[in-house]
Order: structure tokens, then sequence, then C-alpha cells
């Protein structure tokens, strides 16, 4: 939002210095990105006197000119008719940059030297008559800037305003801010409202309005203007519009313009002429098709549109745009005069459907003062009679099928001050909210009474009210404090307790944190190959989605870390450990929040070894890496090995691994999660040109696995004893289902102090289909030294049940 210094003391009389003022407003909530001059271009032009001017020696037209500018005489070529010897005049010295960026250099026209630009008025905006040069007063001294001798003096501030002030988005409302901040007068000067006329020709005989859906439409009024006469506002529109960035189109738009810069509320001009049946119907469009808008660009309207129709056809876009085939032309006589509510949401939706970001949309979609519609339409009729030589009809036509209904709070004067840390007795505080247009009567003690304006839509709870105090008060002014602060130690939460030791460990493992987005794209199911029934298809979607690649809540962290890996491999990095804990997210029922699981994700691509050296030739990672990954960190968290089983992954469950190369690792009948793998198709999918192994843990199932009370033993005394078994098997019998079943026989006896696979073995002299598996079992006693007689027949037993069991032969 674009205010000018001058604009803003036609209603309260601001004083200060720019930057002063600035930093007033920035403190009060509405923070001024830019402070500018509005003369700056002016830096260039200065008060210059013609010495001589003689005709041009090649041109009928032109003139050249000795021009005295203080410190040296230039020599200009003018065409100007009205430019003779002794005139004062604004000259543009070489280097001036006038408004629309014509910039002025040194040049030869018609073969004479040019240094510079006599200027007429519009030219340098700052009048209307552009038949000749600016003629000065005599008095003035060639070499003075223009801006000093013609006392120009006007300073933009350019506001940055958060969308729950759609009150400021007017100079009448920025003027209010002021006038609160500096504790002056504030006084916005509007007429009284059009009323009603029972006279013959008046508005309602002239025109007919029709809400048909009032809950996006409630309240449109018209008003009307005739006998217009079309052409160039006068000086002092045209240069209050371009104080705030705006250009001047004729002396009817720019009223409307005015009005809407001035009070905040967008208007629109028909020609009357133009509506066909003479009647405003505010409707939905209802059906595609294709409208035109001032602007020249042919949209498609949506059938939910609110469109503003002559009963025939559309004539504009509720709250963003006319259209085209009612726009004011210069031969425009009759005008209607349109001033409504439109519903912030539907202006919003039929802006961005259609790509347009007009001023209008702008204020509708962040809520307009529901009352302010009277005012600015007596507003912008009364200026249109005074710049156009119109008259006004009488009477105004004003549909309001719905009531607004003010907003009364009741604020607890003690509460707020607690709030902030402020001593405000009720009586200042009624005093700083009335300073904004608020109306606070006393109720009870520490009570007030506060009526909201109708300007103020973002203001419904006590809560804002706070904020109004607190920010016109002065931050400043509040006493810095600190909260009290328990000494008592508190606990933290099991569960991130928990989560952060999980990272610990795999730090210690040399995996690196990773931390990818939540939003994901909807297309990542179809990468993991996942099963139509799979339930990580129930994707959540995202309202209002950043971009496509971003449109839902991830269901799986894996992606996530594949691209990851294929974001470090493009940069050369072909050995990566990462892991990521995170949340994914199922969604449910609609409009329900989706269910959330947090997982344990890691990734291991590349050499075994981070670095190779002279001591070893690179050897790749493979699965049994990753699973005794998987295998140190459950027993880091005490999860006993015997209770932990590893099966192999389904296809169906886990189409992403590749076949033969997952598992799912399970205590009980509790799934704690998957490793495995990645299938060479999905790593294509993500662009990945080398193999990854990954794994998934469930972090609740981990939690709940893992013992809460951590159980103590005393050191060995006495040594152990190991024993190995090696026996011949069928290459289909699994080594985990044996070891699993070594551990069940052995679980009950006491000398038995662990037992583990170290050798598996394929190829000759072992006939074909045949593997022989080596377990080592480790034996030792709490209360003496192990004979060898005891330890011989126990291994015996042991061995003789294992080979029993799976038909085995011992080697040769």
């Amino acid at each position: 939002m674009k205010v000018s210094l001058s604009w803003l003391k036609e209603y309260t009389s601001v004083t200060g210095d720019p930057a002063e003022i600035a930093a007033q407003l920035t403190m009060a909530g509405l923070e001024v990105e830019a402070v500018e001059d509005r003369y700056a271009f002016l830096d260039k032009v200065v008060v210059g006197r013609v010495e001589t001017a003689e005709k041009h020696p090649d041109a009928d037209r032109l003139s050249c000119c000795r021009v005295d500018v203080g410190e040296e005489v230039l020599s200009i070529v003018c065409g100007a008719p009205n430019v003779k010897a002794g005139l004062m005049v604004a000259c543009a010295c070489v280097g001036a940059e006038l408004p629309g960026g014509f910039e002025i250099k040194k040049s030869k026209l018609r073969g004479a030297t040019s240094q510079g630009m006599l200027c007429s008025s519009t030219e340098l905006r700052l009048g209307i008559d552009g038949s000749g040069i600016m003629e000065l007063s005599p008095d003035l001294i060639p070499g003075t800037p223009l801006a000093n001798a013609l006392d120009l003096s006007d300073v933009m501030f350019d506001i940055d305003l958060t969308p729950n002030r759609p009150d400021c988005l007017s100079i009448i409302g920025v003027a209010r801010e002021v006038a609160a901040v500096q504790c002056i007068d504030f006084n916005p000067r509007l007429p009284i409202p059009l009323a009603a006329s029972s006279e013959k020709e008046n508005v309602s005989e002239l025109i007919d309005v029709e809400i048909h859906d009032p809950n996006l439409c409630p309240r449109y009024m018209a008003g009307m203007v005739m006998d217009v006469k079309v052409g160039p506002s006068p000086y002092w529109l045209r240069d209050r519009l371009e104080s705030v960035g705006l250009t001047p189109i004729n002396n009817i738009v720019d009223v409307t313009n005015f009005v809407m810069m001035e009070t905040g509320q967008p208007l629109h001009a028909f020609d009357y002429d133009f509506l066909t049946q003479k009647r405003i119907e505010v409707r939905r469009a209802g059906t595609k098709q294709d409208f035109v808008t001032l602007d020249g660009k042919t949209h498609t309207l949506d059938p939910d549109m609110l469109v503003i129709c002559d009963g025939k056809r559309p004539v504009a876009l509720a709250g963003v745009m006319g259209g085209e085939n009612s726009e004011i032309i210069p031969e425009t006589t009759r005008v209607l005069v349109e001033s409504a509510y439109f519903d912030p949401v539907s202006v919003r939706r039929t802006a961005k459907l259609c790509g347009i970001n007009s001023d209008a949309s702008h204020r509708f979609e962040r809520g307009v003062d529901p009352e302010g519609c009277a005012r600015a339409l007596s507003r912008a009729v009364s200026l249109m009679v005074e710049v156009s030589g119109a008259t006004l009809v009488p009477g105004v036509v004003d549909a309001h099928p719905t009531r607004f209904d003010p907003v009364v709070i009741e604020l607890n004067t003690g509460a707020l001050n607690r709030r902030l840390g402020t001593d405000l007795d009720d009586g200042k505080i009624a005093g700083i909210l009335e300073s904004v247009g608020f109306v606070a009567k006393s109720s009870a003690k520490g009570m007030l009474t506060v009526d909201v304006p109708s300007f103020r839509v973002d203001v419904a709870r006590p809560e804002d009210l706070s904020e109004e105090v607190a920010r016109l008060w002065g931050y400043d002014n509040i006493k810095t404090s600190f909260p009290m602060v328990p000494s008592l130690r508190q606990h933290p939460v099991p569960a991130i307790e928990f989560r952060e030791s999980v990272k610990d460990m795999m730090n210690g493992f040399g995996f690196f944190e990773a931390v990818n987005y939540s939003f994901t794209d909807a297309g990542m199911c179809g990468k993991l190959q996942l099963a139509p029934e799979d339930q990580r298809w129930a994707m959540e979607k995202i309202l209002n989605p950043i971009s496509e690649e971003m449109s839902v809540l991830r269901s799986s962290l894996l992606p996530g870390l594949l691209e990851t890996m294929g974001r470090n491999v493009a940069k050369q990095t072909d050995t990566l450990r990462i892991f990521e804990v995170g949340k994914m997210f199922l969604a449910t029922s609609p409009g329900t929040q989706p269910r959330e699981q947090e997982m344990l994700a890691a990734l291991w691509t590349g050499n075994r070894f981070p670095s190779v050296s002279w001591h070893g030739k690179a050897q790749p990672c493979d699965f049994f890496d990753l699973k005794g990954i998987v295998q140190g960190l459950l027993d880091a968290l005490d999860i006993p090995a015997s209770d932990l089983a590893f099966t192999p992954a389904s296809e169906n469950a886990y189409p992403y691994f590749k076949k033969g190369c997952g598992a799912v690792v399970k205590k009980g009948e509790a799934c704690l999660g998957a490793l495995g793998e990645v299938a060479p198709t999905v790593c294509s999918a993500f662009g990945l040109k080398q193999s990854a192994f990954v794994f998934e843990l469930d972090m609740t199932a981990l939690l709940l696995a893992t013992p809460q009370a951590i159980v103590a033993q005393p050191l060995p005394r006495f040594p152990s004893v190991e024993r190995d078994i090696t026996m011949i098997v069928d290459e289909g019998v699994a080594a985990g289902d044996v070891c699993d079943d070594l551990l069940g026989y052995t679980r009950n006896n006491s000398l038995v102090e662990d037992l583990f696979l170290f050798d598996v073995y394929q190829g000759a002299p072992l006939a074909e289909g045949q593997k022989s598996l080596s377990f080592r079992i480790v034996y030792r006693s709490a209360e003496k030294t192990l004979k060898e007689k005891k330890i011989k027949g126990l291994h015996a037993n042991i061995s003789g049940w294992l080979i029993k069991r799976y038909d085995a032969a011992l080697p040769a």
C-alpha cells in the first residue's frame, strides 16, 4: 500500500519528519518498507532563463535557444510555440530522468546541438497543460532547483500490510493509525450517504437490482449520474492517483479509483446505455462461457463464479474486474456506479481461477467494511458531478438482504494487563481503543464492553483487543519480565528421549542424519511398485500444495532417502550411509486428521568402508552389512537376539525389495520392520544406477520392545570354552532357522552362554545342492571352571540333536 504524506494531511495534522513517521507506523504494526521523495526525479531540473530564442535554420517549428541555468549557459533546441527571450522556464539538464523513464541526453536536432530540454507541466506531471513549456515567475533565480522554486515536497510511504489489516488499504485507514500513534485529531470528512428519493425520475426507476445469492453478496448499492462529459481528470485528481502509483485514465474511472484508495471500498462504473435490460442481477455464472474483461483478456467462467449481469449477460466479475462490454468510453453520458460487499472467499477463488490480481480483488479478498458501501458511493457520485459536469440522479438503490451484525466484546482489563505485562487502568485502555474507532464503555469494575467498528473485520476476541492495546501503547513501553521457571528437573518425554538415543546410535554406526520434507509427489507409491491394495496408497492430499511434487503427505520415508541418494551420487558421493527419523501419514476418513506413525529409515550404498587405501581393495556393501546394523541397533536397545526372528519378506508387502533379498524382523508377533536390497526396477524409477540397501523400523514398536528396566549381572569369574559344530545340509535349509532352533533348544541350559553362525560354504568337495553350516557355541559356568568331560558330553548331545533334526551329515 502506497501512501503520500500530502494526502494523509487532508485528514489529520500529522507532524514529524518522514523517517520518524515511518518508525511510528512500523512500531504500530504497519511496516514501512520504503520512504521515497515523490519529486526526486526533479534533482536535475532547474529554473532557466531564455537568453535568446532564434528560429532553427532547418526546421520551421523548432527554435535554437540559449538558456542560462546559473553556472552555465546551455544550447537547447525547443519546439514549444511559446518560447521567447526573457522567459523563466523549467530546464531538464543532461542526465535528468523524466516520468515515464525518458532520460535527457546531449543530442543534435537537425544539425543543432541540444544540451537539455525545456519542459511543459505535463512532461513533469505538474499540470495538465501540454500546449507549451512552463512559464515560471520572473522573480526566480536561474539555477535554482525546480522543486525548491515551486516548493514541491511530498513523501510516499510504501507500507507492507499483513493480510489481517484490510482497513489500512486506504488513505483514511492509515490516517486513522497516524492520528492514534501521534495523539492528534482525525477527520475523514466523508459526505452524508445518499438516501432514497420519491422524485419521479430517480435511480430506482431507472435500474432494478436483484441478488440471487445473499451469502456471496449481502449488499449491493447503485447510484447514477447523467449528462456526463468523459475527459481528462483535473490536475488535483490526477496528482492524487499518481502519488500512490496509479495511472489516470479518465475523469469517471479516476473517481472510482480515487474513492477506493481514499476509503478502501472498491467501486465500479458501468455505461448505463450498455446494460441491455436496465437491470442488475448478482448471481453465479451457471454455465461455462467466455467473458472479456476490461484488460482485453478472455476468461472462461466457472459455473460457481459470482458475476454481475444486466439481465441478459455478464458485465463484470464480482469484486474482481468489469467487462469490456460495459466500460466507460468517450461517448458515455449516463453512468451507473456500483458499491457492494462481496464474500472474500468467493472473490479470492474467482481471482485465482482467472489469474487476475486487481486492486479491487486485493481488498475484497481481505474483507472490506460491510457498512462502508453507502459513504463511498455518495463520495463517488458527488465527485463525478464535480469533475465531469454531470447531473446527479436522485436516490439510491440499496439491495441489502443480509444485515451486518456488529461485534461486541466483553473485555476483562485485568486479564489484558496480565497478558501484556502492563498496569493500565480501565480509562487508559478505553482511550487507546477509542483512538482507532472502537467504542468502549465500562460495564463493571475491571470490565469493558467494546463495540468493534465495522471496518475492523479482523477483531473478534479479547485477545485481538489485547493486541490493539499493545501496539498502540507501544511495545517499547512494556517492561521486560521473565517467566517463573521451576527449579525442579523435568523428566523428558520417553518417546523423545528414545528418539534421541536411537539417533545417537545410528550416528555411532557411521550413518548421517537426513531431514526430508513431509510433502511428496503423489506418484511415489507407484515408483515403489506398491500393490493397489497397499495401505500406503492412502495418502493425505494437501489442500493448497506448494507444487505438484509436494501435493501429498508421505506414506513412507524410503522415497525421500532414495532421492537424497540420487542427489549425492550426482555429486560424485558414491558411498553413502544416511538415516531419517520422521513420521509417515496414512489418510483416514475425509475431514479427519491422518494417522501418524513415526519410523526410522536408513540407506546404505557404495562401499563397505567409507574410504579405500593401500591396506585393502574396495568392497561393496551387501545385505548382510545392513542386517548387521539392524542387529547391532537392536542389541544396543537391549532387545535379546533370542527374542528376534528374521523371516523372508513377502513380495506382495515389500515389492520394492529385490527378490530373495528382503527380510522382516519380528519380536514374537510384533513386526518391528523390514530390510532388504532395493529392486533394480525401483532404482531405475528413482534414476539410480547402483545398488541400495534400506531398512524401515517402527519407532513405536521398537520402544515397546525395549526393556524398561536395566538388569545388571556380575562379570564372569570363570573362563569360557568354545566348541564348533559343522554339518552338511541341503542348500534349501535356512541358516537362520537352524540358529533359531539351536537357541530354542539351549534356551534353558544355563551353561550355554552364546551361540552364532560363523561360516557357510558351498562347493567342492561338497556335492551339488549341499552346503555346510558352522556354528560356534560358548559354554561358561557362573559357579566353577567347566571340565572337559562335562563340555564334551553336553556338546555331543546338542550336536546329535541338531544333526538328527535336519537329517544332516558330518564332514568327512
